[in-house]
């Protein structure tokens, strides 16, 4: 049963603990992880050990990228890569609704684990692995890989910290995460004198297993369990950790996926989530401590596939690949909105 509490702060733990030679030191790091994770579903992380040139370089590049003419940038679109790679223009996708009457004033560039062309699982025709799509401009690919590989590492470390938290083998999560379809998003949100108060991205929680979110401005907010919208605003020398599907289904709803939206703002706003995985054929199900006769167990999920169908139903080509019949989601696929305070609530 989950503890997320009406809380109206998201609180801060330092994790270079986490680096520690020292077993206790680890284990009291993973403890204030936990607690938060249990409580709240959001926490900021300092202590992370990323040097700030490294996002300051991919900052930089971004912003390079995303000034570039739309018809350039098209170049790179999402729906012709194979393996949900690019640019995602305005309008592309949507959260709460399949078309929203306006679009968000809204642009992103997804990455991921970049493997060769000849990989086997991309060749075998695996709709989230295979090779980057990277845009002709010099230094971008390798602005984003060094900070995608860097976040990733820290990704590895909470992996192993929210096993220890649960009072499991650290390696209970980390030994299906080899290989994973973890996506680093570059989303870009323009200044916007006219912009009015209202949704930018539409209350969702995270498919795979937790986030790690570096913003540049305010805008995100969280659920509570009373209900009530609380803002994460950045706080320097942070990055913000939520919990995603995998853990909420993992831990039977101890930590509960984190429901989250972004309110419009007039600034200029750019916002960098890693979305940290397991690998694609992983088997989700609460593990055996969550488990029990009188205790309702969800059915399990496979995480690569609970990736692909809930951004299929949440892309504009993807969706039309499903109307047309090209395309058919795996078979169990979830409605989205299925976890976080939005199902417990009854207003996803």
């Amino acid at each position: 049963m989950s503890e997320t509490t009406s809380f109206t702060s998201v609180p801060i733990v330092d994790i270079s603990g986490l680096r520690s030679s020292d077993r206790a030191e680890r284990e009291r790091v993973a403890a204030d992880i936990g607690k938060a994770a249990r409580e709240v579903g959001f926490l900021y992380i300092s202590g992370s050990g990323i040097d700030d040139g490294r996002f300051d370089r991919m900052l930089a590049a971004t912003k390079e990228f995303f000034a570039l003419p739309v018809e350039e940038k098209m170049r790179s679109y999402i729906g012709l890569s194979t393996c949900h790679r690019g640019y995602v223009p305005v309008g592309e996708e949507g959260i709460e609704s399949a078309v929203n009457e306006v679009p968000d004033l809204k642009e992103a560039f997804d990455t991921a684990l970049d493997l060769p062309a000849d990989d086997a699982d991309h060749l075998a025709g695996n709709p989230m692995l295979g090779p980057n799509t990277w845009p002709d401009l010099p230094g971008f690919a390798e602005a984003v890989t060094d900070y995608y590989d860097a976040v990733l590492e820290v990704g590895h470390l909470l992996l192993r910290a929210f096993a220890v938290a649960l009072g499991e083998d650290p390696d209970v999560f980390s030994r299906h995460a080899t290989k994973t379809p973890s996506q680093l998003r570059l989303v870009y949100y323009p200044y916007n004198a006219d912009a009015r108060d209202g949704l930018g991205i539409g209350a969702h929680t995270d498919y795979e297993c937790f986030t790690l979110l570096k913003p540049t401005a305010p805008g995100l907010e969280v659920l509570n369990g009373a209900g009530e919208w609380i803002d994460v605003p950045p706080v320097p020398g942070t990055f913000v950790v939520n919990i995603g599907d995998l853990l909420e289904l993992w831990t039977n709803g101890t930590f509960v996926a984190t429901s989250h939206r972004v309110r419009r703002v007039v600034e200029e706003r750019y916002s960098f989530p890693l979305f940290f995985n397991v690998d694609y054929d992983t088997e989700v199900k609460p593990l055996p401590q969550f488990t029990s006769p009188d205790a309702t167990e969800r059915p399990a999920l496979k995480a690569g596939e609970h990736l692909f169908a809930q951004t299929a139903q949440t892309f504009a080509y993807l969706r039309d690949r499903i109307g047309s019949g090209e395309l058919v989601l795996p078979e169990g696929s979830l409605q989205l909105n299925q976890f976080g305070q939005q199902a417990l609530q009854g207003t996803g």
